[in-house]
């Protein structure tokens, strides 16, 4: 289904105009949080610190909440609704920035900061079938700035993106809904089975 979306098989209705093909550095640039170095963290603290391997995850590391606020007020930090993109390890994984108190590593979680052109609802179900430009065929584990900015991506007027990130996120949330009720009932067979077979 999104393979048709993002080809432009499959349109909305009221929506006609030709979608534009660009490269993603046509929109913005890339940003990432400042360096943290591994002295300036702790197993406890006020603030979560991601680094790529707890990205997604239960944070392992911490940072201070007065490094937090300078760090912030100085240099990018996301805004809220930003897709954040592992370039390193598990290249590609994103994660939409809810808006809470956190601190990513930097060159290894990075972000696209574009402009008005570009819906991140849109962008985020984008970077699902995206091919990386200068990737493809490729064993390296690194998404370098460089590929980000020159893949490709077919862009539709700002309604329409809107239109086509909000259904797709709602499929997203029911298919995760029913995940969920598909594990519950998985976990509560189990338990059955071995309370009927003791």
């Amino acid at each position: 289904m999104m393979q048709k979306i993002f080809s432009q098989e499959w349109r909305f209705k009221g929506f006609t105009d030709p979608w534009d093909q660009r490269k993603l550095g046509d929109y913005g640039n890339i940003a990432m949080n400042r360096r943290i170095f591994k002295e300036e963290t702790s197993t406890e603290g006020d603030i979560p610190f991601y680094k790529i391997g707890t990205f997604g995850k239960n944070p392992d590391a911490f940072i201070s909440q007065k490094r937090f606020i300078e760090y912030k007020s100085k240099y990018p930090y996301p805004k809220k609704g930003d897709i954040l993109i592992s370039a390193s390890g598990s290249i590609g994984r994103t994660i939409e920035y809810q808006g809470e108190n956190a601190y990513y590593q930097d060159s290894n979680i990075v972000w696209l900061n574009h402009d008005e052109r570009l819906v991140n609802s849109f962008l985020k179900q984008f970077y699902l079938i995206v091919r990386w430009s200068g990737l493809e065929g490729s064993t390296i584990k690194r998404l370098y700035n460089k590929n980000i900015l020159k893949t490709n991506i077919c862009v539709s007027l700002v309604d329409e993106q809107n239109k086509i990130g909000n259904f797709l996120s709602k499929l997203d949330s029911l298919i995760a809904a029913n995940e969920d009720k598909l594990n519950q009932l998985k976990k509560l067979k189990k338990y059955l089975m071995q309370n009927m077979f003791v």
